[in-house]
């Protein structure tokens, strides 16, 4: 198995994209859905959603699953000052920054998983700015 075969069926097995039980606490891995490239709104519901929440407040059906709460999207602004920190989102995604409440990963480095399901730089780049204006655009007012 290559390299990139590897790294792509590890991540696929680790999304969280399933749905925590309330009693046991367990969580359904399964393979990354292909998104549009252009829509942030459609990442975020098949990448994000299932921990952070439809609304991005942390609250989605695989968070109580999780060691540590997902973070609540919403106030990344309001926690900066009232400016959005769009360098440090971009690096949380993509896997260049080091969250440590993500602590054993149990966020995926969708970075590595974007450019395994787009072999071009550019498309991988343009998942992970589309992103990151969608959770811009979830900020609360």
């Amino acid at each position: 198995m290559t390299t990139r075969s590897s790294v792509v069926l590890f991540a696929a097995m680790f999304c969280l994209a399933g749905v925590a039980s309330a009693q046991q606490k367990t969580v359904e891995k399964v393979p990354i859905q292909h998104t549009s490239a252009a829509s942030g709104s459609q990442m975020y519901v098949a990448y994000c959603a299932a921990c952070h929440g439809k609304d991005g407040k942390g609250d989605g059906p695989a968070a109580s699953a999780l060691k540590m709460p997902p973070t609540d999207l919403t106030t990344l602004a309001k926690h900066n000052n009232g400016k959005f920190p769009r360098n440090e989102v971009y690096d949380t995604i993509s896997g260049e920054r080091s969250v440590p409440a993500h602590g054993s990963k149990d966020m995926p480095v969708w970075g590595t998983l974007f450019h395994s399901i787009d072999a071009h730089e550019s498309i991988s780049m343009m998942r992970l700015k589309n992103l990151t204006d969608y959770i811009e655009s979830l900020q609360a007012k």
